[in-house]
């Protein structure tokens, strides 16, 4: 690890000091994926925050005012972690939060029921000198597994504040706000043996000062921490550089393992000391079904029959309830025979321009078209799924699927992890493709960008579907499933062998399964509602006037004969598809929609219908979605993407088509 060469100057200094001064007081949420910090923060701030990139990085950190006992502070919401050992790009971003400018008040958030991972971050921030408090969230799951924390003793031990909290609930969220006002440095200390001891001072005191201690700092060094380049070449010279690197080397060669070993080894013997004296563990009070269904849903064989139940409940729910009652009632009854006929008159009878009535009530108009697409037909299947969704997040039953298609995802070059944001993309393929960001390797970050791009249908588009597969036999279910997994493997195999770079390891934190609570799955799907409003209809608008003014300069005409060939030969398909096709790239759900509504119809039949979800399916990500690629993987993996996509689409689209034509 050899850093280079840089040169500080003093008003290098001067600047990051006025800097720091600027910004005010600071307090900084750290804790481990998936502890709640996120709720916390959204608890402590309100609605009204910001987010944005950190410097140099595309990982977002979100920003937040908190006023207390008259002062004001800016929270900052940092990406989960494991250690300030960074392994990812996410981990890197939190330490150099800290390595940056020192915060005021670092708030730990842990989850109760695994205190020692909490304890193995506390030990690190007890050695960089930083002022903080301990949450410890989730209290009631760990009361139900049995789970006792002395409180009292742990504050003693720790030298500061614990506060217990259930974030969804709201309990504790007083007590912590009171206790932000006393924050206090953790007391614990680590003896890491004289070895480490005398080379860690050594190099501390050739360090220069720093929001975090020279101490923790030259652990660091001694660990091996790589990320740390960017700091030496900012602050330190490179005769002193040269020195810090030796004293390092001079470290490990008395050691036969590596010095990162032991150190590690140290913090977990303290953590296990403090649990042991402040944990007991009694009988579970609840949780013995939860807890088979848990082990049995990621078994290689009995998860299958979970899954197969899962994703049937799933369709039952979204593909007949949504997509067929809810649509019904809401296109046939509310729209066909209340708002259509009332609209459509008073438009007629208001506008005498025969132009301006087929903007909005003609066969591409905004309200017969747009509106009827985004609410009558795409609304009430989004809100079921989004209510289904939810349910599978916050059941907990997400992380298991990733870790029972883990042995398949190994083999398109993939671990478990990388099916997070796979899974995530059923939800929302923008939000998806910027979530590999929690994988290691910019490898693995592309191919499931790419895979994510091609073969994953995002919420409302897999809502649409679902009910347009609602009228047909299973057999046409089947064949789009089949198709899609096909596709998927094979894609991601030939992409694995085709990007150099090697896979990281699985290492995954499983929450337990639990019943979700109806209020918090109705909370986040309102927020999701708002935001599919907010975000779809304006391009729905969009994507209308195109259409119109395409159809009025017999331009759509043209491109449906100009498609023929590739639309009708090839594909099998009607010439209006191409319209939904058209509007899959403004929106994949509008595309969608397009084909729902040929569907029903009686335009397409069974072979038809099979060949265009497919098609529409693999077919170019969504406007969002593109501009999304283009900020994580760059324009010209961008273009690449999109290009191939599209080629790879049609060619699979017409080999479909060919194949159901020979089987009859």
């Amino acid at each position: 690890m050899r850093y280079g060469v840089t040169v500080k100057t003093a008003e290098d200094k001067d600047k990051k000091e006025n800097k720091k001064k600027q910004k005010g007081r600071r307090i900084v949420l750290i804790g481990n994926p998936n502890v709640g910090k996120s709720v916390i923060f959204g608890l402590l701030t309100g609605k009204y925050v910001t987010v944005s990139n950190y410097p140099g990085t595309t990982v977002e950190v979100s920003h937040g005012n908190l006023s207390l006992d008259g002062k004001r502070f800016l929270i900052v919401d940092s990406p989960g972690i494991n250690s300030f050992i960074p392994m990812s790009e996410d981990e890197r971003v939190t330490r150099d939060i800290l390595l940056a400018e020192k915060p005021d008040i670092v708030v730990l958030v842990a989850d109760s029921k695994n205190l020692k991972r909490a304890l193995m971050l506390l030990i690190q921030l007890a050695e960089m000198k930083l002022a903080c408090l301990v949450v410890l969230n989730m209290e009631d799951e760990a009361a139900a597994r049995g789970i006792e924390i002395d409180y009292r003793r742990l504050e003693e031990l720790l030298g500061v504040s614990v506060v217990g909290t259930v974030a969804p609930q709201r309990k504790g969220i007083a007590k912590l706000r009171d206790a932000l006002l006393t924050p206090r440095n953790p007391l614990i200390h680590t003896n890491y043996g004289e070895i480490i001891e005398q080379y860690a001072g050594k190099i501390a005191a050739l360090l220069p000062e720093a929001p975090i201690s020279r101490q923790a700092i030259s652990l660091m060094i001694l660990s091996g921490d790589d990320s740390m380049k960017s700091w030496f070449i900012a602050n330190l010279d490179p005769r002193t550089i040269k020195k810090v690197e030796d004293l390092r080397d001079e470290a490990q060669a008395l050691y036969r393992e590596p010095i990162f070993n032991a150190i590690a080894r140290k913090r977990i013997e303290l953590a296990d000391e403090i649990v042991r004296l402040v944990m007991k563990k009694g009988p579970d009070s609840a949780g013995h079904i939860a807890q088979w269904v848990g082990s049995r849903s990621m078994h290689p064989f009995w998860g299958i029959f979970f899954l197969v139940f899962v994703l049937f409940c799933f369709y039952e729910f979204v593909g007949k309830l949504g997509a067929g009652v809810l649509v019904n009632f809401l296109e046939q009854v509310i729209f066909g025979e209340y708002l259509s006929p009332g609209i459509q008159k008073v438009v007629r009878h208001l506008i005498p321009s025969v132009f301006i009535q087929d903007l909005f009530v003609g066969q591409y108009g905004l309200f017969t078209m747009a509106l009827t697409y985004a609410v009558a037909i795409i609304l009430p299947i989004t809100t079921t799924f989004f209510i289904a969704f939810g349910f599978l997040e916050d059941s907990g039953y997400l992380p298991r699927i990733a870790v029972l298609t883990n042995s398949a995802f190994s083999r398109v070059g993939l671990n478990g992890k990388a099916v997070l944001p796979m899974v995530l993309g059923l939800g929302c393929g923008t939000m998806a493709t910027m979530t590999t960001r929690i994988l290691e390797t910019p490898r693995e970050r592309i191919i499931a960008t790419f895979l994510i791009a091609l073969a994953i249908p995002c919420s409302a588009q897999l809502g649409v579907i679902l009910g347009m597969l609602g009228p047909y036999p299973l057999k046409v279910t089947l064949w789009w499933i089949g198709t899609l997994l096909a596709v998927l493997l094979l894609t991601g195999y030939i992409t694995a062998l085709v990007v150099p770079g090697e896979k990281a390891d699985f290492f995954l934190e499983l929450p337990p399964i639990r019943m979700p609570k109806m209020g918090n799955i109705l909370m986040k799907t309102l927020g999701r509602i708002e935001w599919y409003l907010r975000e779809a209809v304006p391009l729905f608008m969009l994507g209308t006037l195109i259409l119109f003014f395409l159809d009025k300069l017999r331009i759509l005409g043209w491109l449906e004969k100009a498609a023929s060939p590739l639309i009708v030969t090839f594909l099998g398909l009607p010439g209006q598809v191409t319209g939904a096709f058209i509007m899959g790239f403004l929106r994949r759900d509008y595309g969608a929609a397009g084909l729902f509504d040929l569907s029903k119809q009686g335009i397409l039949n069974e072979n038809q219908a099979i060949v265009s979800i497919v098609t529409l399916t693999l077919f170019i990500p969504c406007l969002a979605s593109f501009f999304m690629i283009i900020k994580e993987r760059g324009a010209r993996a961008a273009l690449l993407m999109f290009s191939l996509i599209t080629t790879f689409a049609l060619l699979v689209g017409g080999l479909v088509n060919f194949l159901l034509k020979l089987t009859g």
